[in-house]
């Protein structure tokens, strides 16, 4: 007998296991604890995909994978942040609106979350009419969760990469500023890895101010919907090489970040012979993102906020500018709005001609 064995494939791994969830299970109701669970699942799995896909649930623990080249760095780690803010904002607007006093509900705070990330092969068969990641990588990526990485930072909430998936993304941990550790296991080996504290990225996340351009303050705002997650078009609006593919006039953007972008990213946009400056002041990967700008001659800095909402037939993507005094506006706001539209039309066209190519 003979079989046709799938060929492996290359790509990151990446295992979400909510912290505690056993020991919040032996002094809950089942069925509220259940009910818990199964919604804290769901706001994981939302937030991991499209740039993952999901593999299968395990118990209290979301295993998912991207294929190689599907990911860059900074969309890993934005991932990585946007699923443990969002499970960090689901835990806290459970706990205020809930008025029941079972323990499934009082015991809400004592849950966390932390992440695994692992780069190799991996074989997806089907077993048992569903699909199964199988490989020596799948094994030790679930190996680090029983592993003491969470030494490293002290912290019930943190992400580990293996060294490997760091090479494979071309990602410095010093840089990152990752915390060192090895992971010993007995039929493996040591395993380097680096962790990330997510208590500390949290705490930084509720405490920085807010540089939202609202639609009160907007001197003007434009809408455009396209037919994909607010992940992807995160990506294209934010990846430099994706930037210069859609956005008309530009012909390189050199980017300076501490690692990772967010704010405090500098992008040098070249258009041409010129050059402008613009600086990233806020960034909630995959909702909304504000930056300001300096153009050559113009007086002042012009802000912008784009916001991503998710529809049901993909994104809304929102336009507001601000910043500016009236008149500054009314000189440079119609050929802006001009480029803008032009720009979006050609953000859809290769959004269209992508999604057409990965189906």
């Amino acid at each position: 007998m003979s079989f046709n064995l799938p060929a492996p494939q290359t790509g990151c791994l990446l295992l979400a296991d909510i912290t505690g969830y056993t020991s919040y299970l032996q002094g809950t109701e089942l069925d509220h604890a259940q009910d818990v669970l199964a919604d804290l699942l769901e706001n994981i799995v939302d937030t991991l995909e499209p740039n993952f896909t999901l593999s299968k649930l395990e118990g209290d623990a979301a295993f998912a994978y991207a294929s190689s080249g599907s990911l860059n760095p900074s969309m890993l780690l934005d991932t990585v942040d946007a699923c443990y803010f969002s499970f960090r904002r689901r835990l806290r607007d459970v706990i205020h609106a809930t008025t029941c006093d079972c323990n499934a509900c009082v015991l809400i705070p004592s849950l966390d979350l932390k992440f695994f990330v692992h780069a190799g092969q991996y074989v997806v068969r089907t077993i048992a009419r569903s699909e199964e990641l199988t490989g020596s990588d799948v094994v030790l990526v679930h190996r680090l969760l029983k592993g003491t990485a969470g030494n490293a930072v002290e912290s019930s909430a943190y992400a580990v990469y293996t060294k490997t998936a760091l090479d494979d993304l071309g990602m410095e941990p010093t840089v990152l500023r990752l915390n060192p550790h090895t992971e010993t296991f007995d039929d493996i080996g040591e395993v380097p890895v680096f962790v990330q504290d997510l208590t500390h990225a949290w705490a930084y996340e509720q405490e920085r101010n807010r540089d939202f351009v609202t639609k009160d303050a907007a001197l003007y705002e434009l809408g455009y919907e396209v037919p994909v997650s607010p992940a992807i078009v995160w990506n294209y609006m934010t990846d430099p090489a994706k930037r210069i593919l859609w956005q008309q006039g530009i012909t390189g953007i050199e980017q300076v970040s501490d690692g990772q972008r967010g704010v405090g990213t500098t992008n040098h946009c070249m258009h041409g012979p010129d050059t402008f400056i613009e600086h990233i002041t806020d960034w909630r990967p995959f909702s909304h993102i504000t930056t300001s700008s300096v153009m050559p001659g113009m007086p002042g800095e012009l802000k912008l906020t784009v916001e991503l909402e998710a529809t049901d037939g993909g994104t809304k993507r929102t336009l507001r500018y601000g910043g500016l005094g009236p008149e500054v506006w009314d000189q440079i706001g119609p050929d802006l709005i001009a480029q803008v539209d032009r720009n979006a039309k050609s953000l859809a066209a290769l959004l269209e001609k992508d999604l057409a190519e990965v189906t």
